[in-house]
């Protein structure tokens, strides 16, 4: 399957975080993103948990809520900040708070934070800033986690999607890429993250971290999950149809489900100091 947009460090053709229409186009059916989106490794969670001072998280474009649940389930008081209200208040329904705003213009008024996380959200966060602005927030000790996954669907299911993108959707970002993209190409860019993290000088050295993992899917529940993705979003319905009558064809000459082969990759650093 070609990049998805939302999930990785490397969108085209312009830098992620200036692609603002597709950025904030994730929250046109909050539900359906929400449902079909997976949650992340337990053991991603629990290792950011068990090297945090305390238990006050702040999630950097929390989306749904999808990871914050998932910390709030670990004990930790989770604050979201995301820029599409539509997001904001699914997730407030979901019992995340959450303060509607980009990270780069969000206020802390003075509060700060044990851990800050973004997940699969931090390549919309200005490169420049994003890093600067967390170690303000983090308290000495504290820990930036970026992460996100990397999917890998069978060729089988990657090919005709690739194919169909580039037939209907020539412009969309999606249609330049191709239907599979070597791993080390995403480990590049939480590399490159890593290194923004280092050139503020207020961290100790990051780490790279990798999860490995498979969810089983069924035709409909992968066709749920295909227009929740950023080159997706801002099809016409005409354009999606198509795209995904191609992919529930294959994936029904296949048995009618596949397994997908998941591959979390996080960058983490700890704020280094005492005050």
């Amino acid at each position: 399957m070609p990049t998805l947009p939302r999930e990785q460090p490397q969108p085209s053709p312009a830098e992620p975080h200036e692609a603002r229409r597709m950025a904030e186009s994730f929250g046109v059916d909050a539900h359906r993103y929400d449902q079909a989106r997976p949650g992340y490794p337990d053991a991603l969670v629990a290792r950011i948990v068990a090297g945090s001072p305390g238990p006050h998280v702040l999630d950097v474009g929390c989306g749904t809520g999808i990871a914050g649940r998932q910390f709030q389930a670990a004990d930790c008081a989770v604050l979201g900040v995301e820029p599409d209200a539509r997001m904001a208040d699914f997730a407030r329904g979901r019992g995340l708070q959450v303060e509607v705003a980009a990270f780069e213009a969000w206020q802390s008024a003075g509060r700060t934070f044990d851990a800050v996380i973004a997940a699969q959200s931090w390549h919309w966060v200005d490169p420049a800033i994003g890093a600067v602005k967390a170690a303000r927030v983090l308290r000495p000790g504290g820990r930036l986690a970026i992460f996100g996954h990397v999917y890998e669907p069978p060729a089988e299911v990657a090919e005709p999607f690739a194919a169909a993108c580039r037939r209907v959707a020539p412009d969309s970002p999606l249609s330049g890429q191709p239907a599979r993209r070597p791993l080390d190409l995403y480990q590049a860019g939480y590399a490159k993250f890593a290194g923004k993290i280092r050139e503020t000088e207020q961290f100790n050295d990051p780490e790279q971290w990798r999860f490995d993992w498979q969810q089983s899917y069924t035709r409909d529940q992968w066709l749920d999950l295909i227009p929740t993705t950023g080159g997706l979003t801002q099809l016409r319905p005409d354009q999606l149809a198509e795209i995904l009558d191609a992919v529930g064809s294959a994936i029904d000459s296949l048995g009618g489900r596949f397994t997908m082969d998941y591959t979390t990759l996080a960058a983490t650093a700890v704020r280094a100091g005492t005050s």
